[in-house]
């Protein structure tokens, strides 16, 4: 019995000097409760819309005031014309916006040819779904308000239109997410191990001694994964469009422009962990734990990020392959050009140059 007791404290020894394993066991099930308690849910809650409302009645502003109360929506303003339309979806602030017929009220309690129209951003098909049946159900629900038990044999229909996916493909709103859970895996994660496995068997002090400079053999480790990237982004692609029938709205160039600044991003990202850790195995569940988990979380690839309390919405600003799918989704769904994704690119751009200083700074302090 003693023996085995002996055993069971060196074992304890052995997790407890192991700052990576005590992290791995009792952090990542606390981060995890709280990111799938907080995120897992159907809801779309605090979505902005804008109304054109060239009434401006009683009726109009009911159902504007019966809309902006619920949970579900943000009040965004008015319209100054249907021009404006496309151009506050481009902004990507806005999820819906509402439009009205002239002499709604009027309309609505005499003739019912009372038109009110929903548009919402088609490129992710199932918030857009359940933004427009919301706002359907708020509507009826104030014409049920407003009659009370007045028999009125007119009913408000609204008119739905959706926006850069009429048809309501699923494949418009995975196929950007896949493209960066893709090449996050295939830079961040595989090179994170490469390097570390090297580390472990001891074969990178014997790569050291080489004519090459530090920074070289590093360097030379991550090219053949950039190209497999490019390879991966390729074959993405080309399935996309002939496959899955995800149309290339947009510059083919600004999309392949901003997949290399993204892989550019992902790799840095395994530097710094393959600078961090000695071990295969630390280094491939860092990068589940640190990358996967937060790009399949918290980058609105599953879920939408307005569900998620104000921290979560602030951390997800500090995850690559958010700003990734925004940009790429305004290119090949949206079909929009440079000016409407240069805060994407700014923001990919500095992530990118700021992480490959930092990951080359670490290596060069601790291989030399």
């Amino acid at each position: 019995m003693e023996q085995f007791l002996t055993f069971v404290k060196k074992e304890f020894y052995h997790i407890f000097r192991d700052t990576w394993t005590m992290i791995i066991l009792l952090v990542l099930p606390i981060v995890m409760l709280i990111l799938f308690g907080f995120m897992m849910t159907t809801e779309v809650k605090n979505t902005h819309f804008s109304v054109y409302d060239p009434s401006h009645d009683v009726a109009t502003q009911g159902i504007v005031n019966k809309i902006s109360l619920s949970e579900y929506f943000i009040f965004d303003g008015y319209l100054d014309s249907p021009e404006q339309i496309e151009t506050v979806f481009r902004k990507g602030k806005i999820g819906l916006v509402v439009v009205f017929g002239e002499r709604f009220y009027e309309n609505m309690m005499h003739t019912g040819d009372a038109q009110v129209q929903l548009i919402a951003d088609g490129s992710d098909p199932n918030t857009a779904s359940t933004l427009t049946m919301y706002a359907t159900s708020l509507i009826a629900s104030y014409q049920q308000d407003i009659t009370g038990d007045i028999s009125i044999p007119y009913q408000i229909t609204p008119e739905v239109k959706l926006l850069y996916n009429p048809t309501l493909k699923g494949s418009y709103n995975f196929v950007p997410g896949v493209m960066g859970m893709i090449l996050m895996l295939i830079c961040a994660m595989m090179t994170s191990v490469s390097i570390a496995r090297e580390k472990e068997l001891g074969t990178m002090e014997i790569l050291l001694v080489s004519p090459m400079q530090s920074i070289q053999i590093i360097i030379s480790k991550v090219v053949p994964y950039f190209f497999l990237s490019v390879i991966n982004l390729t074959t993405i692609l080309l399935l996309s469009v002939f496959v899955l029938d995800v149309p290339i709205n947009g510059s083919l160039s600004l999309l392949i422009l901003i997949s290399f600044i993204f892989i550019f991003v992902s790799l840095a990202l395994g530097l710094l962990i393959s600078s961090a850790v000695d071990k295969q195995m630390v280094a491939l569940l860092i990068s589940a734990m640190v990358l996967m988990m937060p790009v399949m979380m918290l980058s609105g690839m599953m879920f939408p990020l307005e569900n998620m309390p104000v921290a979560l919405q602030w951390l997800s600003h500090v995850i690559p392959a958010k700003w990734f799918m925004i940009a790429v989704k305004k290119i090949m769904i949206q079909g929009l050009g440079f000016s409407s994704i240069y805060k994407e690119f700014a923001i990919l751009s500095i992530m990118a140059v700021s992480l490959i200083a930092i990951s080359i700074k670490r290596f060069k302090y601790r291989l030399e």
